[in-house]
């Protein structure tokens, strides 16, 4: 009876798979019987499998084998054997079994990034620009330091968008889909910024400038920009990444991470400015706080609140998404807003405030003695201790290794097509169905030792605890 292997991944010396009731790594071309190595089927056994699997393989040569099965039988249907020969050449690139259609596919993808690359360049060159116009009355953004901080900074971190973007229009690869989440975990944030904006404008008798629509148009082109980049790239070898379960070993550090998202929301909304008003020629003193997020307009609040949300949010899919490097991108687009915010608000508490914020003339001022000094609430640095926890986070996401998924009963059995080994991927799936279909192809002898290895192979990894982590 021939035994068979499923191979999930091949280097240029070693390849990686399954066999029966083990996880093995033989070299290219080798006869099943005769693995470099093998491991038990179980959760520990394929980290440690895979392990060794990357530390003896260059990683750059590591790529995943869509359906391919070693030792099989002679006898195989039309499709499987198809495949078969396919897995021969080397892994299949996605979309080349399409023929014509796999090929406009591809087209059809070329074309949304480059309209997304092109929207984020106008979005960055629109968001430059809307830094001279009067913004909000007769005053530009460069004319006031404590708001030139923060646009700036979303100009910035668009451009870097638009450069990752750029890598993979001129060459192939996974760095479209990078940028894309760090640009939408700006585009989040920034949302409820900018509503906050338009409805100091429209509820506060202020002029609406054009800095402020050339601002708004800015947004709008890199958010649809992000997204397409988004769309166009949906991750290595056409397997997108998205949010999964944690496993138990991660619920401390992802409760932790949701929590800081959860605090800094909180801390945004109290009121962050403090000034101490002192009257000489009354020898009083009075402090007034202002910024309660609140205490504003109906669209401003509506504003906040979405900027919120928006960080509660972020925070959360960043948590879950995996690979965990580009949940950490995401959250490194939203921190860039949050600490832009802190940033202003201490330039802000720097200069000197006029009379005429608390209803008091010039004249009354020189009357009175008055002095002002301003500071900052003791919540603004409990908002500061947070948003430097999101950036804790987001290191911790980034060093997460990135060791494929051990599959459960019915979990994908092998980590991802393509370079990146952080999430499921369907390839394997479609390989273990095979194996599994062609089982039932063989004699029936053959079709009870193999149901009887399946069972046993499900009874072994059902008592462990998996973790889409691992």
């Amino acid at each position: 009876m021939p035994d068979k292997a499923v191979i999930s991944h091949r280097g240029e010396k070693f390849e990686i798979g399954r066999g029966k009731r083990f996880y093995g790594i033989w070299g290219v071309g080798a006869p099943y019987d005769a693995p470099v190595d093998r491991w038990p089927e179980n959760s520990d056994g394929w980290q440690q499998a895979w392990a060794r699997f990357a530390a003896i393989e260059a990683p750059d040569t590591i790529t995943a084998v869509a359906r391919e099965r070693r030792g099989l039988p002679l006898r195989l249907g039309r499709r499987n054997a198809a495949d078969a020969n396919a897995a021969q050449d080397g892994p299949v690139a996605p979309g080349a079994a399409d023929g014509e259609g796999g090929s406009g596919h591809r087209s059809r993808r070329a074309t949304a990034l480059l309209v997304g690359e092109g929207l984020l360049v106008l979005g960055v060159v629109l968001g430059l620009a809307g830094l001279f116009p009067a913004y909000e009355g007769s005053q530009s953004l460069l004319s006031q330091g404590y708001q030139v901080v923060p646009h700036l900074s979303y100009v910035i971190g668009w451009a870097l968008t638009a450069a990752l973007v750029a890598l993979s229009v001129a060459r192939p690869s996974n760095a479209a889909r990078l940028g894309a989440l760090f640009g939408l975990g700006l585009s989040a944030v920034t949302f409820g910024l900018f509503v906050a904006d338009l409805g100091q404008v429209t509820s506060g008798g202020v002029s609406l400038g054009s800095g402020l629509v050339v601002s708004l148009v800015s947004w709008l082109a890199c958010t649809a920009g992000s997204a397409l980049a988004f769309a166009a790239n949906p991750g290595p070898s056409g397997l997108p990444s998205r949010p999964v379960r944690p496993g138990r070993g991660h619920a401390g550090p992802l409760a932790l991470l949701v929590l800081s998202g959860v605090g800094t929301a909180a801390a945004f909304a109290p009121s962050w400015d403090s000034y101490l008003l002192t009257f000489a020629n009354e020898g009083t003193s009075q402090t007034v706080t202002a910024g309660d997020a609140f205490h504003n307009p109906g669209l401003v609040i509506a504003g906040n609140v979405a900027v919120m949300l928006a960080v509660v949010a972020v925070a959360a899919l960043a948590a879950l998404w995996r690979p965990a490097r580009q949940g950490a991108l995401l959250l490194a687009g939203a921190i860039v807003p949050l600490a832009a915010e802190a940033v202003s608000a201490i330039i802000q508490a720097g200069q000197s405030a006029a009379p005429a914020l608390f209803g008091i003339s010039s004249a009354q001022a020189s009357a009175a003695g008055l002095t002002i000094s301003s500071g900052l609430t003791g919540i603004f640095w409990v908002y500061f201790v947070f948003v430097i926890s999101l950036l804790v986070s987001c290191a911790w996401l980034f060093t997460e290794p990135a060791h494929p998924v051990m599959p459960g009963i019915s979990a994908s059995p092998w980590p991802p097509a393509g370079g990146d080994q952080g999430t499921q991927g369907a390839a394997g799936t479609t390989a273990r169905e095979d194996a599994d279909s062609d089982a039932g192809e063989d004699s029936d002898s053959d079709a009870s030792e193999d149901s009887d290895s399946d069972v046993d192979s499900d009874a072994e990894t059902e008592g462990g605890e998996q973790s889409a982590y691992a």
